[in-house]
Formats: C-alpha cells, structure tokens, sequence
C-alpha cells in the first residue's frame, strides 16, 4: 500500500509510540501521584484518579486538534504560567496529604470518586509534560501527503492516549507491594506524610525538567 493511503505516516509510528511510553515513564505528577495515592487509598482510588487523568489528555488532544496548543508554543509566558501552575499544584498535594486532608474530608470512608477524579483532572491540566507533548512533540509526527493536520492529530492523540492509560493502569495494579510496605509502617499519618515528601520531591522535580532551554 502507497505510503500516501496510510493516514499517518507509517514510518513514523514506531518513533511515536516509542517517544510516547518515554515520556509516560519519566517521573511526572501522575506516576508518583498515582503510586502513592494507590498504596494508600487502594485500588478503587487509583482507577477513579486515572479517569481523571485521562480525561485531561483527552482536553489536550482536542485542544491541539482545534489548534489551541499552539498559543503555547508561541507565548513562553503563557508556558511558564502553566508550568509554574503545575508544580504549584503538585506541592499544594504534598502539603494537603501531609496535613491529611484527604481524612478529614470524608473521614467515613476515604476521598468522594468526584473528589479523586477532579484532583486527577487538574493533576494533567496542570501537567507541564502533557502540554509539551501536545505543544512541540505531536506536530513533528503531522506529515504532509497523509490524511488532514487534524485527523493526522486524533489518530496519534488518541494513540498516546491509550499508551498513558495502559502505563497509569499498571501502575495502579502494581501498587500492592508499595501498599504492603506502608501496611508495614502501620502508622497512616506516617504513610501519609512520606507519600506528601514524595510529591514534594516530584514538584521539584517537574520545575526542573519542564524548564524551557534557552
């Protein structure tokens, strides 16, 4: 089959899905977030968290179809606003769970679903790394003699996607052993404030990561 009947490019897919498991397996708000908040709120938590998070690719994908990531790539305020947004936000977790306010805010019973998935929402709207994914990685894969810019976009979008569900529900599923080492602990304000350092570690780690070069 001509390449030009493909609606991507088929030499780029594999180059792709690879710049996509990578950069779904660097440290970012959702790795940690989601490790941690499985080991301690268990299984349900995670999934209801992941939905929100991918809720918030979804946003980006569609934004970047209808063009809006590009105000992001031209304005190095406006990324800079969002990127500092982020870590703020990621810090603004670690302090919430260090202070356990995810206890005291449904102490019958654990965090409300509406409650995990908006926090897994904001998480990825305010994930630096999901905007320069969409801003700057995604339009190198848009190839001309293919079908439309904007297919082109939801067919690769989509792809990431499903990559970054795949990568977030395995590390919900693999959070046992971490959930057997805080069950070791047996102290939950203890569990809580060692996840609340994790997230700190990775707000930090995220300002420095995300910074423009140059």
């Amino acid at each position: 089959m001509p390449h030009e009947a493909w609606p991507v490019d088929p030499g780029a897919i594999a180059p792709f899905l690879a710049a996509a498991v990578l950069i779904e397996l660097t440290p970012g708000p959702n790795m940690g977030y989601l490790a941690g908040l499985s080991a301690v709120e268990g299984r349900r938590a995670g999934f209801v968290t992941v939905a929100g998070i991918t809720c918030g690719l979804l946003v980006y994908m569609l934004a970047s179809v209808a063009g809006v990531t590009e105000v992001l790539r031209v304005s190095r305020p406006l990324y800079e606003l969002l990127r500092w947004a982020g870590v703020a936000y990621v810090a603004w977790l670690a302090v919430d769970a260090w202070r356990g306010g995810e206890t005291r805010e449904t102490a019958s019973g654990g965090a409300s679903d509406w409650t995990l998935f908006r926090k897994g929402l904001l998480a990825n709207l305010l994930n630096p790394k999901a905007a320069l994914f969409y801003v700057t990685l995604l339009p190198g894969f848009v190839q001309p003699g293919h079908a439309s810019p904007a297919r082109q976009a939801l067919i690769l979008g989509g792809t990431h996607i499903l990559v970054a569900l795949l990568v977030h529900v395995a590390i919900v599923l693999s959070s046992d052993g971490l959930a057997r080492r805080v069950a070791a602990i047996g102290d939950s304000v203890r569990a809580r404030r060692i996840f609340a350092v994790a997230l700190l570690a990775t707000a930090a780690w995220i300002a420095f990561e995300t910074r423009l070069r140059g």
